[in-house]
């Protein structure tokens, strides 16, 4: 039942653009590391060729997906229509960050929403497209965005949200460094 493909196609990127949510999985390469699976939403995610695609990432809880992908660039996105027809799409690729003040933030940054407590954008080189039946996914209705992320931000404004991240979001669980310590280590400042 399963299909790949070496590129994202127009049905592809179609059934991307009708989920309201995603789910993103990095890993560390240390065996004894912990395998992150995030859920994210907000209108966030965006296909940019049929090779590169890219979200917008909030500040959250954790900052695993930037720690792995700055340590060895493996990165799998998953997409499961909860709605209509059942289908589950992966993206298998390479990713990497982008800062604000890098050079590609000006460049992919008008194509997100301009929400509070963004962190940074995650950029992925795709690789390998999987399509499965999704035939065990339930079906769910779609009943509005939570905006608790975005108050929490904007409640704590730009030096609050810059101080929780340089608290909770410069190492991951196992201790890797995010490209947010690594840009606070070289002295460029907050980000």
């Amino acid at each position: 039942m399963a299909q790949r493909f070496d590129t994202i196609s127009a049905e592809h990127r179609a059934l991307i653009d009708r989920q309201r949510v995603f789910f993103v999985a990095t890993a560390p390469l240390a065996g004894a590391g912990h395998v992150n699976l995030s859920p994210k939403g907000l209108d966030c995610f965006r296909v940019l060729s049929e090779r590169e695609v890219a979200y917008l990432d909030l500040t959250g809880s954790g900052n695993e997906t930037a720690a792995h992908v700055a340590e060895n660039g493996r990165i799998t996105f998953l997409f499961c229509s909860f709605e209509g027809p059942p289908a589950i799409l992966r993206l298998y690729g390479r990713g990497g960050v982008v800062l604000r003040g890098d050079a590609r933030w000006a460049e992919l940054a008008p194509g997100f929403p301009d929400l509070a407590g963004a962190r940074q954008i995650v950029v992925a080189a795709i690789d390998l497209v999987q399509t499965s039946c999704g035939y065990g996914v339930p079906l769910f209705e779609h009943r509005g965005e939570r905006d608790a992320l975005v108050r929490w931000a904007e409640k704590h404004g730009p030096d609050g949200v810059a101080a929780y991240q340089a608290r909770e979001n410069a190492r991951s669980l196992d201790g890797l460094p995010t490209p947010l310590a690594t840009r606070a280590a070289d002295g460029e400042g907050r980000t």
